[in-house]
């Protein structure tokens, strides 16, 4: 099955904390995560976020109050949130869940280090993204 690796952990559990903004995930191998709907939001896999290929990700600002307003079920091997700016492009496998609860402490201090390098502050808006100009069609 797509997304799935034989043997991979799968959630028995996915709860929304919408109070606390968490995602709580219980997987098959007994591990339990909070993940926080921020940093899902930062780290979203869509091509709004990453790009399309390196060096292409959009470092994702202002997403602290971010909230996951609905989460849809793809097949037997993923979800697909919608988060309250909009942004419903980014399907979140097992894998990928597992591995942002896994790896949150890491994941943060990364971030932490690319907003640095970038000049921007966490809570700063997204800049506005410019649509094409008049005639460049």
């Amino acid at each position: 099955m797509a997304g799935l690796q034989a043997g991979a952990p799968t959630p028995t559990e996915i709860t929304l904390h919408g109070a606390s903004r968490v995602l709580e995930v219980a997987f098959s191998d007994g591990a339990r995560f909070r993940i926080p709907f921020e940093l899902m939001r930062i780290c979203s896999p869509s091509a709004e976020v990453q790009g399309h290929g390196p060096g292409q990700e959009i470092l994702q600002t202002g997403k602290r109050e971010v909230d996951v307003i609905d989460l849809q079920p793809v097949g037997n091997y993923a979800v697909l949130p919608t988060f309250s700016d909009g942004h419903a492009s980014g399907i979140f496998s097992w894998e990928l869940l597992y591995r942002l609860g896994a790896q949150q402490e890491r994941l943060w201090a990364d971030y932490a280090a690319r907003l640095e390098a970038a000049g921007v502050e966490r809570d700063a808006p997204m800049p506005v993204k410019a649509g094409p100009g008049c005639g460049s069609h």
